[in-house]
């Protein structure tokens, strides 16, 4: 297997050991990588996500859960029918773990034995339970406001859990130091992670019958899954196993929306913003480090952003419970804005969308919010 670290400023090429975070320019590291996968390979392997072994870029001696394959299911807002993908019915309750897996599976191969990870909740218990599946000691640091369930999650896998004062910015600076020790295991810096969540559009494909959607519409604060699905259906197009790119919708709310606003004014980086609080934790990044590359995956597919206040987040959350659906808010801010995209869409468009993270992540969040329920 053929694959190395590629600096998407300058294109400059680095071995892996597990430790670089990023470019000697400061540009973020991709991965040089070259799927092998063929449809039919699929033939009579498990329904999870490693039944795209060749287009992942580890070992057969995987960390896994049985993770993977959620299902894709019509839902119907408004008289207008959504294909949902239902991410929250992963093993730790968000598509988090899809990135976890191969991260760790990849962290393990190279002997790693403590790893540090910042996170706004999920993608800290995605990488918390992963490691213990494997043994290797964990520091999880999130925001001190972060979801009790989130981080009694945390816990219980058996991690070392740092509550930090201040913005989800402050979380990132103190793992970043810890990391000058021990190994950064970032869902956001390591690209072994987006390995993990291109996963989602293999898994959309192969649903559809080898065919793109029209149109994803996604979350946009870190883009970890925006990124990772735009990865997985650039390889398949390039393939030629699907026709298409789809158009990617990203999704902000109007409480933190520094890649929106970029994209309003035609920029190429995310501006600064001063964000104030929303009850969609998970996608309130002030300052997402790939931002660039999530402005640029959107630029290219022909797309653009939805920005949501907290009155349809919160109505979202509202009319998904009273469907059966018990999401996470920040799970209902994607739905609102996949709402807010279906009302100008084409006659006949596909339009997949994610319920991201379980509502039992933030159990007390609704029960505060049940009185507008």
């Amino acid at each position: 297997m053929r694959y190395s670290l590629c600096c998407t400023r300058c294109g400059r090429d680095y071995d892996d050991d597990g430790r670089r975070l990023r470019c000697e320019c400061g540009g973020m590291l991709d991965l040089r990588f070259e799927p092998s996968f063929r449809p039919g390979m699929t033939a009579g392997r498990p329904y999870d996500q490693w039944r795209y072994r060749e287009a992942l870029p580890v070992g057969d001696d995987v960390v896994t859960m049985g993770e993977g394959w959620t299902p894709l299911l019509p839902v119907t807002f408004e008289g207008r029918q959504l294909l949902v993908k239902q991410e929250q019915l992963f093993p730790t309750g968000s598509y988090k773990d899809r990135g976890a897996a191969v991260l760790m599976t990849h962290l393990y191969e190279l002997g790693v034995e403590r790893v540090v990870e910042d996170s706004s909740g999920n993608a800290g218990c995605a990488v918390a339970a992963y490691a213990a599946r494997v043994g290797i000691a964990c520091d999880i640091y999130v925001p001190l406001d972060t979801s009790p369930a989130k981080t009694a999650q945390v816990e219980a896998y058996g991690a070392t859990l740092h509550l930090v004062p201040g913005t989800r910015e402050d979380t990132a600076r103190a793992a970043l130091e810890a990391a000058a020790t021990y190994v950064y295991a970032s869902h956001v810096y390591n690209p072994w992670f987006l390995q993990g969540t291109k996963t989602f559009a293999y898994e959309v494909a192969e649903q559809l019958g080898w065919t793109a959607p029209d149109t994803l519409v996604l979350p946009a604060g870190n883009g970890t899954l925006l990124l990772g699905a735009y990865l997985g259906f650039t390889e398949l197009t390039r393939a030629g196993i699907v026709s298409h790119m789809p158009r990617i919708i990203a999704v902000q709310t109007a409480a933190c929306a520094p890649l929106a606003g970029a994209f309003a004014e035609g920029l190429d980086e995310p501006i600064e913003i001063h964000a104030s609080r929303t009850v969609a934790e998970g996608i309130a990044i002030a300052t997402p480090a790939r931002g660039s590359q999530v402005l640029a995956a959107v630029r290219a597919t022909d797309g653009s952003f939805v920005v949501v206040s907290e009155q349809e987040i919160v109505a979202s959350l509202r009319d998904c419970c009273r469907g059966g659906w018990f999401i996470e808010p920040t799970s209902a801010a994607v739905i609102a804005g996949a709402r807010r995209y279906a009302h100008t869409a084409a006659p006949g468009e596909t339009i997949v969308t994610a319920f991201t993270g379980h509502g039992l992540k933030a159990a007390a969040k609704i029960a505060e919010l049940v009185e507008s329920l």
